[in-house]
């Protein structure tokens, strides 16, 4: 496949989604950036806010294997990642019967409904694209994606993901309740296709061949020395906000970025720049993705939670306080 209909195929999955998810563009171009950058996302949002709708109407544009677990406070390890067990034609032989993370679009919906040690049966396939059950380990898919979802962890019978697993995930998207034109439109589109029963999408062709091509251009996209030392700049200063020309982040952040944040921010940004059509990196690309891949990655102190500072305000004040150098 070559660059050209590589661009073409985006541009179809684009169009696709966001006929789908109406008004949340940035979601759609997060997922996209995402799928480009080969990492993992975490979409939190109150229910109804199109979570669950956003990763089913990506998986079925792609027409991948796609597996989905519910999470529930009495799911086990081995109900996602699989389990072993006697053959049935020997008493001799040992069998493995994947589980539903051996596709290559994995949903793990509302994973924060679960206790830690069923969200961290993720953490090996996530980082490493294998999973290890006995003293076997077994491969993922050659393309092998996991969106979930949350509720806010202020929602009764939720869980708080376990920080090693929230720092797997490429990016944290938050979605907002849509305005009232936005509103009223999703009432008309769901309508339409009840009376469809589907969603009517176009799958694209040769979906695996079209995704790893595109990644193998975002590996060859340019960027300079200057964005990637403002790519070290925006990490440290999570780290130590004394750095930045805004004195009041350093009472604001607990616990800074790790080195994943770096190379998170480094891919992330290559893959918003191939989206925007570009093969080099400006700094617009770095502030555009920012956000998703550090939200989740900082702790913040009482002061800030005391304040209602979020997060990604947080991490808004820091690129307006970190110059390009």
């Amino acid at each position: 496949m070559d660059k050209q209909a590589v661009y073409t195929q985006l541009e179809l999955l684009k169009n696709g989604l966001q006929s789908q998810v109406l008004g949340q563009a940035d979601i759609v171009k997060g997922l996209l950036v995402a799928l480009l950058a080969d990492g993992h996302v975490l979409l939190e949002g109150l229910p109804g806010t199109a979570k669950t709708r956003s990763v089913k109407a990506l998986s079925e544009l792609l027409g991948l294997s796609q597996g989905r677990v519910q999470f529930t406070p009495d799911l086990l390890p081995s109900d996602v990642i699989g389990y072993e067990s006697l053959s049935v034609n020997s008493d001799q032989q040992i069998d493995f019967n994947p589980g539903p993370v051996f596709n290559s679009v994995l949903l793990a919906d509302e994973i924060n409904r679960a206790p830690p040690k069923v969200q961290s049966a993720l953490l090996e396939a996530m980082e490493e694209r294998q999973v290890t059950v006995g003293n076997t380990s077994h491969k993922m898919q050659p393309v092998f994606m996991v969106m979930a979802t949350q509720n806010p962890i202020e929602q009764e019978g939720t869980y708080p993901l376990p920080e090693a697993q929230m720092d797997r995930f490429l990016f944290k998207l938050i979605l907002d309740y849509p305005d009232h034109d936005t509103e009223l439109a999703i009432i008309r589109l769901v309508r339409g296709q009840n009376k469809q029963k589907s969603m009517q999408l176009t799958r694209l062709e040769n979906a695996e061949a079209f995704i790893l091509t595109a990644r193998d251009l975002v590996d060859e996209v340019y960027i300079s020395e200057n964005i990637e030392q403002y790519i070290v700049s925006l990490v440290m200063a999570t780290r130590d906000p004394t750095t930045t020309n805004n004195e009041q982040l350093a009472e604001l952040i607990r616990v800074g970025a790790s080195p994943r944040a770096s190379i998170a921010l480094d891919k992330a940004a290559r893959a918003h720049a191939l989206l925007s059509g570009r093969d080099f990196v400006d700094p617009d690309d770095v502030r555009a993705v920012a956000v998703p891949v550090l939200n989740h990655r900082i702790t913040l102190s009482y002061n800030a939670v005391a304040l209602g500072k979020s997060a990604s305000q947080v991490v808004i004040d820091l690129i307006k306080a970190t110059p390009v150098l």
